[in-house]
């Protein structure tokens, strides 16, 4: 058993008699597996049947067993294998998990009825539900869409298989539970070049699978597990799901589409089912929440004496309540994500973000006593030029002399971080059609010398400057995710052998016959077929390049407004 499954909350245990086992893969390692609240919500759904006994693998580390965490158990021991997936440089991960349990990584391989040895393999998260293809290889059947609006039908389905062939079983449940797609059941062809030319279904099979997802909440998703030595030992809680600012980088404001704010009460409800000891409530999606609920929010953790945490925060959203829970809860840092590194490139990104909003955000949250402020930007946005990094610079400078003489007053010295990250291009949003790396096209190499240039630049820019921390990633540690994002199911054995250690990325890549430029560099074409076009978001590609139009002349477009936009085509 793992060393602190004893300190978790709330942990369901049940005996495996008279139930159907079913083992939770999540790619990442112990802590932040136990605070993925998407993988929490699957494993509630997952044990809130008497029939099922769920337990979770995570990712070994340090030599570390392959078992799981509830009972030791190796995952040949389970029937079904559930996978949940939120981040494309966990795909290697995933498939190296498979074959560490001992069980054929490709789902050819597998066959009969769900047994173990020869399990069922089910894949789900956002990542999956943006772009299923570069691991359909690997599993017998996906969700697509939130689990809460798949998981019961499916169940029941898998409860009452029997002794169905896989093959059969998997048919009867694409035909009859929405958002399940078997990835078996659908055959791609592609031109000389390597660029989708047709999608074929099966007999049966909905030409394309369209996304689930939950319109309500009578209580918002929160933490079901936690633990002290956990990424985020706090109670999480959902504001809503989407964001209606559409910006066009965004993958999850779009595949998350329409934007749903759960109201207050669900909110307060989710807060409420905090455990006694837990003094700190994580919020997320504080993004899209209006000033009317997040007042709310903030007087019911200042009646119940809990402190608030957040990963960032609108620059245009603060309120008075806000900081002053904010000055209560003792916060170290904040973060503020610009995005843009130029008034013009939040125009193009759509951020709606303006450079005054950003200091009157520095200045009310170092009156508050946080006295670190983290900004987060991104390089190799589209028509990005010197002149946007340029004015990144003197915003720097600006937000600095913004709060240092409120510090001072404070007795207390003020610190800047600069988190710099390379911009990937993501299906289902404007930016598919882009190259990583900026808008020519070019090779892998051009690219990354691109990027790397424009981090430098900016590093020279703000050196010198006192209490500044300066951090970016790596364009070439980037590069994978790019990739990954857009493959299709040909990158299949490159992700197992990456995942398994036996070939790095680069070799992987051209071991298999595959170039980082096929799929991350190169431009895609207005009316080109994706491999994730067998999903249907409901979201129009004619909106999406709509979109792309307007972002080449810094067009903004308004927020969604649900009840009479109808301009992507979802709410239709």
């Amino acid at each position: 058993m793992h060393p602190l499954l004893a300190t978790e909350i709330g942990t369901v245990r049940k005996r495996w008699t008279g139930r159907q086992p079913a083992a939770l893969l999540y790619p990442n390692t112990y802590p932040l597996a136990v605070s993925n609240l998407g993988c929490q919500i699957v494993y509630r759904l997952l044990n809130s049947s008497d029939e099922i006994v769920c337990e979770r693998f995570v990712y070994p580390q340090n030599q570390e067993p392959f078992r799981s965490l509830e009972s030791d158990r190796p995952l040949s021991d389970f029937p079904f294998v559930f996978g949940s997936i939120s981040f494309e440089q966990d795909y290697p991960r995933l498939a190296a998990m498979l074959a560490a349990g001992g069980i054929a990584p490709y789902a050819v391989d597998r066959s009969g009825p769900p047994a173990p040895g020869s399990p069922l393999v089910i894949f789900g998260g956002v990542a999956v539900f943006m772009n299923p293809e570069p691991l359909a290889a690997f599993a017998d059947l996906m969700v697509i869409g939130e689990a809460e609006a798949v998981l019961p039908a499916l169940l029941s389905m898998l409860l009452g298989a029997g002794n169905f062939d896989r093959q059969e079983l998997l048919c009867r449940i694409a035909a009859a539970v929405p958002g399940c797609y078997v990835p078996s059941g659908y055959s791609f062809r592609y031109d000389d070049e390597g660029r989708v030319r047709e999608i074929s279904a099966a007999p049966g099979l909905p030409q394309r699978v369209r996304r689930a997802a939950v319109t309500t909440a009578d209580q918002a998703a929160h933490s079901e597990l936690l633990s002290p030595e956990a990424e985020l030992n706090m109670h999480m809680t959902e504001l809503g799901r989407g964001c209606s600012r559409g910006c066009r980088f965004c993958a999850a404001g779009f595949i998350y589409r329409p934007p749903r704010l759960w109201d207050a009460e669900a909110v307060l409800a989710g807060l409420a089912q905090r455990p006694a000891g837990v003094d700190r409530a994580g919020l997320l999606g504080m993004e899209m929440a209006d000033s009317a609920t997040l007042d709310r929010i903030a007087a019911f953790l200042s009646e119940t004496g809990c402190a608030l945490s957040f990963s960032s925060l609108r620059a245009d959203r603060i309120s008075p309540r806000l900081l002053e829970l904010l000055s209560r809860s003792k916060l170290k840092s904040a973060a503020i994500a610009p995005d843009g590194c130029s008034q013009r490139l939040r125009q193009v990104i759509n951020k709606g973000l303006a450079e005054e909003d950003i200091f009157a955000a520095a200045a009310a949250l170092t009156e508050a006593g946080i006295f670190t402020l983290k900004l987060y930007v991104m390089v190799g946005l589209p028509t990005e030029s010197k002149g946007d990094l340029d004015e990144f610079i003197q915003l720097v400078r600006k937000v600095r002399e913004t709060m240092l003489p409120i510090g001072r007053k404070k007795g207390r010295l003020c610190e800047l971080v600069l988190s710099v990250n390379s911009f990937v291009p993501k299906p289902w949003t404007p930016f598919q059609y882009l190259s990583f790396g900026g808008m020519d096209e070019g090779s892998d190499k051009a690219a990354l010398l691109r990027l790397n240039s424009a981090i430098k630049y900016l590093k020279n820019g703000v050196a010198g400057l006192d209490n500044l921390q300066f951090k970016a990633d790596r364009p070439e540690s980037v590069l994978p995710q790019a990739v990954f994002s857009r493959a299709d199911r040909r990158i299949a054995p490159a992700l197992l052998d990456i995942g398994t250690g036996k070939l790095s990325f680069k070799q992987a890549m051209k071991a298999h016959g595959l170039s980082a430029w096929q799929y991350a560099i190169r431009p895609r074409a207005a009316d080109e077929l994706f491999c994730w076009d067998v999903l249907d978001q409901g979201i129009s590609k004619d909106y999406l390049r709509r979109e792309l139009e307007k972002a080449l002349k810094a067009e903004a477009t308004p927020p969604c407004e649900t009840s009479r936009c109808r301009r992507c085509g979802v709410c239709e």
